[in-house]
Parts: C-alpha cells; sequence; structure tokens
C-alpha cells in the first residue's frame, strides 16, 4: 500500500510537466493500461468469460465514460492552479458518492456531516486564496471539483460492474471506453495523439507505470484483504505525497494559506470515509 501511495503520489506532478495535451496523456495512459492487463484477463482469468452477456459490461462502459470525463476536468486544472490543491479537491471523490448515497435514501451518521462540512470549508478556504492568485487558478479548482464529481460517478458505476466481472475484466472494458472516447475528443479537438518528444514520452511512460499500474493495480490488490475504507483512507496520503514531489520536481510551493484548507478537505473526507460506506469496493483514482 506504501508503494500504491507513492505511486498515485507522482501522477499530478509528473502529469504538470508534460508539453503533451492532457487528452493525449489520459488517452495513452489508459490504452497501456488496459494492454497490459489483457494478458492477465486470457491467461489467468480467462474462464470467468464464459456465459457473460454483453448487458452486464453496460456498468462497465458507464464507468469508463465517468473516467473519460474525470481525466478531462481534472488534467487540465494542474496547469492551472498547484499541483497540491488540484490533488486535495479531486480526492473529495468519497464526499460526492456520500451524498449520492444520501440521495438515494441511506442515512449518514453524524460523523460523515461533520466531514462533509469539514472538507466544504477547506474546499472554500482554498478557492478563497486562488482567487488572490488568478481567476485561472479558481477555474482550475473547480475543475478538479468536477473531476471529483465525475470520479464518484466512476466508483458508483464500477461497483456495479465488479459484482460480475473480474478486476481485469472490468478494468479492461473501462480503461478501453475511456480510451476511446478520449481519442474521439482529440480527433475533434484537433489534438493530436503522436508526435511528442522524447521527453514526453519518457514521462507518459512513467505516469503509466507509476500511476496505473503500481497505484491503481496495487491498490486494487489489497483491497480485498485491508478493505475499502483502509484503502480509502490512503489515498489522502496522495496529497501530502503531490506536494513533497511538486517541490522536488517543479519547484513549486502552494500559498502558504491554501496549506490549512487542504488540511481540512484531507481530515474531512477521512472523516466521510471512517463514518460510513460512502466509497464503494472500485478502483481508486
Amino acid at each position: 500500500m506504501a508503494v500504491a501511495v507513492l505511486g498515485v503520489s507522482f501522477s499530478g506532478p509528473l502529469t504538470a510537466m508534460v508539453a503533451a495535451s492532457f487528452l493525449a496523456i489520459a488517452f495513452w495512459r489508459n490504452a497501456a493500461g488496459a494492454a497490459l492487463l489483457l494478458p492477465v484477463l486470457l491467461l489467468r482469468e480467462r474462464a470467468t468469460l464464459h456465459g457473460l452477456r454483453p448487458r452486464q459490461l453496460v456498468s462497465s462502459l458507464v464507468a469508463g465514460l465517468f473516467l473519460a470525463a474525470h481525466f478531462a476536468a481534472w488534467l487540465p486544472s494542474l496547469s492551472m492552479t498547484t499541483v497540491a490543491a488540484s490533488t486535495a479537491l479531486v480526492t473529495t471523490t468519497p464526499i460526492w458518492t456520500a451524498l449520492a448515497a444520501r440521495a438515494a435514501g441511506v442515512h449518514l451518521p453524524a460523523q460523515v456531516w461533520w466531514g462533509l462540512g469539514l472538507a466544504v470549508l477547506g474546499a472554500a478556504l482554498i478557492a478563497g486564496v486562488d482567487v488572490t492568485v488568478s481567476w485561472e487558478a479558481l477555474a482550475g479548482d473547480g475543475l478538479a471539483l468536477l473531476g471529483a464529481i465525475c470520479a464518484g460517478g466512476y466508483m458508483l458505476a464500477g461497483a456495479r460492474a465488479r459484482e460480475r466481472l473480474t478486476t481485469s475484466a472490468y478494468a479492461i472494458v473501462c480503461y478501453s471506453t475511456c480510451a476511446v472516447v478520449l481519442a474521439v475528443a482529440a480527433v475533434v479537438a484537433d489534438v493530436p495523439l503522436a508526435g511528442f518528444s522524447a521527453r514526453d514520452w519518457w514521462l507518459i511512460a512513467a505516469i503509466t507505470f507509476c500511476a496505473q499500474l503500481l497505484g491503481h493495480t496495487l491498490l486494487n490488490l489489497v483491497l480485498s484483504s485491508v478493505g475499502p475504507t483502509v484503502v480509502g483512507l490512503a489515498i489522502l496520503l496522495e496529497v501530502p505525497g503531490a506536494l513533497l514531489v511538486a517541490l522536488v520536481l517543479l519547484d513549486q510551493v502552494p500559498p502558504l494559506l491554501a496549506v490549512p484548507g487542504m488540511v481540512a478537505v484531507v481530515i474531512g473526507v477521512a472523516l466521510v470515509v471512517r463514518g460510513g460506506r460512502p466509497a464503494p469496493e472500485a478502483d481508486p483514482l
């Protein structure tokens, strides 16, 4: 789990270093992730495909659509606001899944509501500081929050898909759907998916290895043994991890006044995760 947290902590800072389009980064990250998982499905879990019907893949397709929207919103925010602020706001996914659960009639304990309030206060503090920095930074905060909301949809759909599918089967369908949607978006927006510098290709490979393989795969590996609550809390360590990596690689220090807001967001989300089960067992972001 420590290696996994370290892996996802590199996601934001490395992405901010790539000169290529964010659509291209997200496309290659997901396409490579699906391709690397295909041998696992065919060699180790092929028997699970027998009797599988197309309608059972619908939730995986929906998850892929939400994942594409998540990347399309969150990745651009990394160049608009600080990596630390963007990462803190995008980790509020459990907040949105908790609200979705409440809308569905699920009772939320008091600890969850305290966590919601603290996280909202923290997000407001970050946004208030970023208003003084620039309107672009504030827009980046908004995109990071939108990315968190889309990640909530991805997790809810993924949880339903994994009731019927193995992790590899689900991930391949989900990541492939995400890659196809991002490729279409790149074509429509006239964004190239190739022709990058050698430096950018190495950075994209590093993002895929650190965030997609070491991060997502190892977190999924330990999910069944330690449970979603522990994994959800561990993911919050991405916030200080990303801050330290951004400090070393980008020499980027967030505004001092925004730090209390980040701390409030992390504590608030931790209370939500511990206070209930708003985040279903799906691939963590």
